[in-house]
This record gives structure tokens, sequence and C-alpha cells, in this order.
């Protein structure tokens, strides 16, 4: 893994849109249905604070939630996991490992051949197509 990414919250702000400071720094959830216009064509998902490859698109599937899914990262070293105990619930939060970014959450319904579903706000990632 690469150095680990460490900085204010005002830092943050300069560098992030209002949601994706919510979200990554503040652990907050944008709205179903918000990002479903992801690229189809092959690519990475990266980490919007940091740029770190977390997600391949070839990973990627449709889950019917409204929040990109997929079923593991590029590199599980990269996605570090941690237990959740708001909204009177208990679930699996995921987050870049190397900026502590909050991405989503993980879930044991996922397709084959993980069975897990990493159900992320989009305006946790970046995607950045295959060179051609």
């Amino acid at each position: 893994m690469s150095e680990k990414i460490v900085k204010s919250d005002a830092e943050w702000r300069t560098e992030l849109s209002d949601l994706a400071f919510k979200v990554t720094r503040k652990h907050g959830t944008e709205r179903a249905g918000t990002h479903d216009n992801f690229p189809k064509e092959p690519g990475i998902f990266r980490c919007v604070c940091c740029g770190a490859a977390l997600f391949g698109q070839d990973t990627k599937f449709e889950s019917g939630t409204g929040w990109p899914s997929f079923y593991a990262p590029l590199d599980p070293d990269m996605v570090g996991e941690s237990q959740d105990n708001s909204w009177f619930m208990r679930r699996t939060e995921v987050h870049c490992n190397r900026c502590d970014a909050h991405l989503g959450h993980v879930f044991p319904d996922g397709p084959q051949p993980t069975g897990l579903r990493y159900c992320l706000n989009g305006v946790a990632l970046r995607f950045d197509p295959d060179a051609a």
C-alpha cells in the first residue's frame, strides 16, 4: 500500500465537493440512484479523495439498490472494514485504507465468486477508463 494520506477537514473541504466531503469524511450517504450513470467501458474506480485504485469494472454488477455495487475490490488490502452500528443497524462499513475515506458498506448477499456486495456511494468514486 502507498503511504497513508492524512489531511485536516479544512484541506479536504478545498479538494472535495460538499457532498463528497459529507460522504467520505463525515460518513454520510448519498441518495440512492444519484450515480446511476457510471460508464460501462473497462476501467478502474478510484477513491475520489486520494486516487487509490479500489474496484475494477469487471467486478461491478447491478444490485438494484440504487448504489454502485461490486463483488470484490482490486486489492483487498486497499479496502478496510469496521463495524457501523448507526441507524439502529449493525453493518460493516468499508473505507479506503490509504486515506480513510468512507466508501459505503459490504453485505453478504452478493453474487459469486465472493458472495459479497460492496454497496458504495458513487460520489466516493472516480472512474478512469482503460487506455485504448
